[in-house]
């Protein structure tokens, strides 16, 4: 079986946010950590997760990854506060 993952990274002080889509969220966390691919997370040095929503169907994951980058930036706080209230980075086993 198949898992998508959508994602909200923020910077040390949670004042950037960056949504992204992975069918690997350990590499692609890896990947933004080391800074190993050129753009908006290196420049801004964005890495640390703080929301973050699993499904099987990768269309829907894409299809949520362009709702949420829609969204303006309180509707995106508000959601990670509501699972994450104290924007903890979340560690992934």
């Amino acid at each position: 079986m198949n898992h998508y993952y959508v994602y909200i990274l923020s910077n040390w002080n949670n004042n950037v946010l960056y949504v992204g889509m992975t069918n690997d969220i350990k590499r692609r966390l890896y990947e933004h950590k080391n800074k190993m691919i050129d753009g908006f997370t290196k420049k801004y040095n964005v890495d640390k997760l703080v929301y973050v929503e699993e499904t099987n169907n990768v269309n829907a994951a894409i299809e949520r990854e362009k709702q949420l980058k829609k969204w303006r930036r309180e509707k995106k706080r508000a959601l990670v506060e509501s699972v994450n209230p104290q924007w903890e980075e979340i560690e992934l086993q």
